[in-house]
């Protein structure tokens, strides 16, 4: 664990109809950016998350909370993707008596 951050969301300024439903509840997508410097004893700020195309719109971010780091070790990476494994094709094997009709 690398880092803790204490974080307060305002409910009410989340756009209802950004809620997914998924297999087990109800989620909601989030950004958090930590920022290098404090304002108001808070360097945390949640904004709702965009779309590809409402980023290149360049629409204005949606503030909904902020917070702090309250604990770091210093180290904050990114996450890389992990790859899907292939599964490996199922193979079937077919008696032949050679006369096939092709």
């Amino acid at each position: 664990m690398a880092t803790l951050i204490n974080l307060s969301i305002d409910v009410e300024k989340l756009p209802k109809q950004k809620f997914v439903k998924g297999k087990k509840g109800t989620y909601y997508n989030f950004t958090i950016a930590v920022n290098d410097e404090t304002r108001y004893g808070n360097n945390v700020s949640a904004y709702d998350s965009q779309t590809k195309e409402e980023r290149e719109a360049k629409k204005n971010r949606d503030f909904i909370g902020n917070g702090k780091v309250v604990w770091t070790d210093g180290n904050i990476v990114v996450a890389e993707r992990e790859e899907q494994v292939a599964q490996p094709q199922a193979t079937v094997e077919v008696e032949s008596d050679g006369d096939l009709p092709f």
